[in-house]
């Protein structure tokens, strides 16, 4: 899952919400130990659902379909796709409008630069000013999400081509986003009361 997911299924404690957000860009627990234990909890939630939604059946099959042009780069545009169903439909998992949400995931971040890695610290404006989370429920802003990450890749991965893919196979990515998700709440709900977050 990506930025989107991730900050959703933290719930609603401000330091889980940072935690989750950043967790791909904290390698290895001496890295992330000395921060506040909400934000290592959320870093710890990041993993969990991670390897959650690695090893889920519904999302091998999305990966699939995608697997003989994008090979080991399948997962990442898969998280990104599925961002933009949750963004989409985002009226089918929370109550506030997504503008909103977005608005105040990006005070939270803002509040917490100081425990935020240097490349989040730097990508963090780009993200407000470009308003990401919001543009997910956009082709164009999947596009952009998948060319920004095009370009970043050591190797050729042509992830700014799968935008097409995402329009040919649209109902079909939906219908297993929406099969996958509610199990991935419930996962992500069950660490969190498990941890006390």
């Amino acid at each position: 899952m990506n930025f989107l997911a991730h900050l959703y299924l933290s719930g609603s404690d401000p330091d889980v919400m940072t935690g989750n957000f950043i967790g791909d860009f904290v390698k290895g627990r001496p890295h992330y130990q000395h921060m506040p234990e909400k934000v290592v909890g959320g870093i710890e939630l990041h993993r969990i659902i991670d390897a959650f939604t690695d090893s889920h059946p519904v999302v091998a099959s999305s990966k699939k379909r995608l697997w003989p042009k994008y090979r080991h780069y399948s997962g990442v545009i898969i998280d990104i796709y599925y961002d933009h169903y949750l963004a989409k439909n985002w009226g089918d998992y929370h109550t506030n409008l997504l503008p909103d949400y977005a608005n105040a995931c990006y005070q939270v971040l803002q509040s917490r630069t100081y425990v935020l890695p240097e490349p989040v610290y730097f990508l963090l404006p780009h993200i407000v000013s470009g308003n990401w989370l919001v543009n997910y429920a956009k082709i164009e802003g999947i596009h952009r999400a998948l060319s920004g990450m095009a370009r970043r890749t050591t190797f050729v991965s042509r992830m700014e081509e799968s935008v097409k893919d995402l329009e040919e196979f649209y109902e079909e990515f939906k219908a297993e986003f929406q099969l996958f998700f509610p199990d991935l709440i419930e996962e992500a709900k069950k660490f969190r009361v498990e941890k006390g977050l």
